[in-house]
């Protein structure tokens, strides 16, 4: 199959993607109207599941060397072979030589699908052929179709029926109502139930600047039932960071953003509401400016994923409901000992979020988690498909067909009996070097674009490090350059903004800057960007959007030319040294910077994108009793440090409070890399 105009933004996507690797920041990709997608590759005789094509706004123009069975289906579109115009939703024969065109789509909808007799047979990356564009893998080429590339396609062997039927062809429309579930972070812990009541009773609008990763909605503001977000952040929207759902309601601030197939899997802000797994398909065909209406489901009567048909509720243009579970997206509480409470909660109608403690930062805590996780994984649960580690959180995916979640849930009720005192943890705990250009000038353009593209007021701009001094009541930025290459920063999770980026904090607390994150969050970020957001700093693995505030630029944390051959269990990790492993730390890794230049950071960055990888790392160990220990001893300077640091941020806090939003005034960064900062 020949490509002869790539279309808009045509990419190859297979069913149901890249699973398995949630947990270190690969998003599953995959078709994003997953309906619209199997149903074509079933009228076809096809797996529901093979390769076929999704086309953005507007589709290709394809010559094919040997007669073929197709298959267009989605959002309406003019498609003709030869220049005949053929119907969607039918078996089409095109002869060998014959050219394939899927014109620009007309609406309602969004994307349209090219499913292909046989499936296009291509090489997989972590399991997958699906494209994921951001993270330049999958596909043919990591990315869009080219006009001129050749695709092989496989052979078929299935029955071709004559098309999809009228009852399971899905409606679209220009007014969408999406089934939502509770949870997993609702009212009245963090919205007001005036502020869910609502997120469930308005029609949001859609924004033109939305994608796979998510769509971007217009509506009203919360009030919040928080003033902030303590040591995640400033603004109320901000928590620890926590293992996100494909179609959870994500609210960045005070926008509200559907997360999507190609979405980040970790991140530090809450979500009221969950789509259901069966109405996700929605998303793929939201257009700017369409209308969303969120309807409340009950978990346990949402349509099944697994359904193609009636069962699958996609012909009904609305959702019948009478209400959804009224208990606010918690599943269960219970205590795990004296002093640890634990919260389980829904994530969708096949996801479970279980978080330990208090809103607050406690190693103790991601020790417990971690416990969880290793507990599960070493009992190899049938029916769990992912588990993703977050701060205090772990997130348990599940076929609920195979377990449900009262199953899952009484599973884990007994776990508890089982974990060991996390004060008994000992794991492995590198001393990973790495290097950072301090300030550097990626991240000053991240930030003038953002100025220019989303808004020129914020309190962090222009310079996102004088706003960490001030927030930390630190005297100056030589301060907050000191503290950065002072301390030494533990990785709590992986795959914060994607591909194995660390979400880390430092050991010492009195190194724990604590800022907040972009409102709203930006729509650009450089590769391997160093933030801080909370009391947290990640690495962002790829570009895309992101919220923390830039401190400098690192080598990458992702390498492109290794790829694990074999399929690892669910949140299962794989040791960093293995040579086919593409991601570079582990958790409970420690990160040390040193200081580079940003001209010397690009040549390092070149050489790793080569290949020639020259990581510093000493083997060594993490003792979580030792740790107690050490805080006991220093728990004095501690307590000053955090005094000081309260009472900036209760200052920064209150003045945005009586005044909207502070202006600051224009401050030139050093030009030196190596220098301290003036």
């Amino acid at each position: 199959m020949e490509v002869l105009r790539p279309g808009m933004l045509t990419t190859v996507q297979d069913w149901p993607g890249r699973t398995g690797y949630w947990h270190i920041g690969v998003p599953p990709s995959g078709p994003m109207d997953d309906l619209s997608f199997r149903l074509g590759n079933r009228a076809l005789g096809n797996d529901e599941g093979a390769a076929g094509l999704e086309c953005t706004l507007g589709g290709p123009a394809l010559r094919f060397t040997a007669p073929t069975w197709i298959c267009v289906t989605g959002a309406p579109a003019d498609v003709t072979v030869d220049g005949v115009r053929v119907p969607q939703w039918r078996t089409v024969r095109v002869p060998a030589g014959g050219m394939l065109d899927v014109g620009a789509v007309r609406g309602p909808g969004m994307r349209c699908y090219l499913l292909i007799a046989g499936g296009i047979q291509l090489p997989e990356y972590l399991g997958s052929a699906a494209t994921f564009t951001l993270g330049r893998f999958g596909g043919s080429t990591g990315g869009a179709l080219r006009a001129g590339e050749s695709l092989p396609l496989g052979t078929h062997h299935g029955r071709v029926v004559v098309a999809v039927s009228m009852e399971e062809q899905p409606v679209l429309t220009r007014r969408w109502e999406l089934a939502v579930t509770e949870g997993p972070h609702g009212a009245p812990e963090f919205f007001t139930r005036d502020d869910f009541d609502t997120v469930v009773g308005t029609d949001y609008e859609v924004h033109f600047n939305s994608d796979r990763t998510g769509v971007r909605l217009i509506g009203p503001k919360p009030e919040w039932a928080r003033a902030d977000g303590g040591e995640a952040g400033l603004h109320p929207s901000n928590i620890h960071d926590t293992p996100y759902s494909v179609g959870a309601l994500d609210f960045t601030g005070d926008t509200p953003i559907l997360l999507g197939p190609d979405g980040p899997s970790l991140g530090g802000f809450v979500c009221p509401v969950t789509v259901v797994a069966a109405d996700r398909w929605k998303l793929g065909q939201l257009s700017p400016g369409d209308t969303v209406r969120f309807v409340l489901v009950r978990s346990d009567r949402a349509a099944s994923i697994r359904e193609l048909g009636l069962a699958r509720r996609a012909a009904w243009p609305t959702v019948l409901s009478a209400g959804g579970d009224g208990d606010d997206g918690v599943l269960r509480r219970a205590d795990v000992d004296d002093e640890t409470a634990v919260t389980y909660r829904r994530a969708g109608d096949d996801g479970v979020l279980v978080e330990y403690g208090a809103m607050t930062l406690d190693l103790g805590l991601r020790a417990r988690v971690h416990a969880l996780h290793q507990h599960l994984l070493a009992a190899r649960v049938r029916g769990v498909s992912e588990l993703t580690p977050g701060i205090r959180s772990l997130q348990i995916r599940v076929d609920r067909h195979v377990l449900p979640v009262p199953a899952l849930l009484d599973l884990l009720a007994e776990a508890e009996t089982q974990l060991p005192p996390p004060a008994r943890l000992v794991v492995p705990s590198r001393v990973v070097h790495l290097p950072l250009s301090w300030d550097d000038p990626s991240t000053r353009e991240a930030i003038i674009r953002y100025m220019h593209g989303v808004r020129a007021d914020a309190p962090w701009c222009p310079w996102n490090i004088e706003f960490i001094r001030r927030m930390n009541g630190l005297d100056t930025v030589y301060d907050v350059y000191d503290t950065v290459f002072g301390a030494e920063y533990l990785v709590l999770g992986l795959g914060d903004v994607y591909l194995g980026a660390p979400v880390a904090t430092p050991t010492d607390p009195r190194h724990r800057l604590v800022t907040t994150k972009y409102n709203p969050a930006r729509t650009w970020t450089p590769e391997n960007a160093v933030g801080i957001g909370g009391a947290y700093l990640c690495v962002y693995g790829m570009e895309g959007p992101g919220g923390y505030q830039f401190v400098g630029r690192t080598t990458q944390v992702w390498n492109h030319r290794a790829t694990t051959t074999s399929v690892l269990r669910p949140g299962a990790d794989r040791a960093a040294t293995d040579a086919e492993t593409p991601w570079l730390l582990r958790y409970f890794d420690r990160i040390r910077w040193y200081p580079v230049e940003a001209e010397e950071l690009l040549d390092l960055r070149a050489d790793f994108a080569a290949g020639n990888v020259q990581v510093r790392a000493e083997d060594g160990e993490f003792r979580l009793a030792d740790y107690r220990t050490f805080l006991a001893d220093k728990a004095e300077s501690i307590e000053l440090f955090r005094t000081r640091q309260a009472e900036a941020f209760a200052a920064e806090r209150n003045s945005w409070r009586s005044a909207g939003e502070l202006t600051i005034q224009p401050i030139v960064p050093v030009t030196n890399r190596k220098a301290r900062p003036r």
